[in-house]
């Protein structure tokens, strides 16, 4: 069984203002298994860095069972400390210091030895590709190499699990991009990444697992294409040179919705190669001839809009649950009208 960087039971967090108690996590549970990326998304408020704020032992969790990295969160604070590194939304660089200057200064706060700390800044220059900046100040870097020299620092420590709170926000699309691969290469080298982001390619492109929270609660956590497939909206999408196969597909597969002026027939399907197979059988034992095909699956966006507006909704899990069933049974159901 693989070991979990984090396990939290029960996580509760909550808030008196002047309007009462608001509760920021309502009894969330979380399972991270080491050398993996996970990570939290979610609307603004929905708790995402009050959760990354009890994890490394920032704020205290109101209730619940965490361990981390090993360590009880509650007893053993200190350890916890000792075996993570956070790089929060906001660049740590002091812009006064040039960024050997900066990572030396971690080395310090560590209590790494001036040799060492000395071996180690020159190391993580070399490895975020910084060592023609490391004798200019922060303030003369761009976006991306601020983000670099951050992480950096993250790393003087050698932390086991890394808290990555929104780490590419500015950025742009190159920088991003750079910044994904220098977050795999730390995962192939065994450290664990706990990822915040409101860039849905990003969860994407980077997650083993996902969870979505809204409101204080998980309402969703899987793969990312486990989580595509609870939400509708996946088709395919036929065209044909004429109106008379476009009428003769849509009488073989006996679902779909025509489009007669663009001459296409848009199938509900799974996105499934047995889907695929089916509707293409189909046409074939009917002799009926498509121009272009064209395979369509909810993306993130979808998952994220879609679970998160229906949360707002309704705030009972039940409403998820029976529309993802539902789904599942319409799902079935034009699988068997293809039969």
């Amino acid at each position: 069984m693989t070991d979990l960087a984090i396990a939290a039971t029960g996580l509760r967090k909550s808030y008196r203002d002047k309007k009462g108690e608001k509760v920021v996590l309502d009894g969330i549970d979380l399972a991270v298994p080491e050398g993996t990326i996970f990570s939290l998304l979610g609307p603004n408020g929905a708790g995402k860095t009050t959760t990354v704020q009890i994890l490394s032992t920032l704020i205290r969790a109101d209730a619940g069972e965490v361990r981390v990295a090993g360590f009880d969160l509650g007893r053993q604070a200190d350890d916890v400390r000792g075996a993570i590194g956070v790089t929060g939304q906001y660049s740590a660089v002091d812009k006064l210091l040039t960024g050997e200057e900066n990572l030396l200064l971690m080395a310090d706060l560590r209590h790494l030895p001036k040799r060492e700390g000395k071996r180690k800044a020159g190391e993580l220059l070399e490895k975020f590709d910084l060592v023609d900046a490391a004798g200019k100040p922060a303030s003369t870097y761009s976006g991306g190499m601020r983000r670099r020299l951050d992480l950096a620092m993250t790393l003087v420590g050698d932390p086991r699990l890394i808290f990555l709170d929104e780490p590419t926000t500015g950025l742009d699309p190159r920088s991003r991009r750079a910044m994904w691969g220098i977050v795999r290469d730390l995962v192939r080298s065994g450290v664990t990444i706990f990822l915040t982001t409101q860039y849905l390619e990003e969860a994407d492109e980077l997650a083993d697992r996902i969870a979505l929270l809204d409101q204080g609660r998980l309402i969703a956590e899987g793969t990312s294409e486990e989580l595509k497939r609870r939400i509708p909206g996946g088709h395919i999408l036929l065209k044909f040179g004429e109106a008379s196969r476009l009428d003769a597909a849509a009488l073989a597969l006996g679902v779909g919705t025509p489009d007669p002026e663009a001459l296409t027939l848009q199938v509900p399907s799974d996105g499934s190669v047995r889907m695929l197979r089916d509707v293409l059988a189909v046409l074939d034992e009917h002799s009926v001839e498509i121009d272009e095909m064209s395979v369509h699956t909810p993306d993130l966006d979808d998952v994220f809009l879609t679970l998160t507006g229906r949360q707002a909704d309704s705030t009972t899990d039940s409403t998820t649950d029976s529309t993802t069933d539902s789904t599942t049974d319409s799902t079935a159901g034009n699988k068997e009208a293809l039969r």
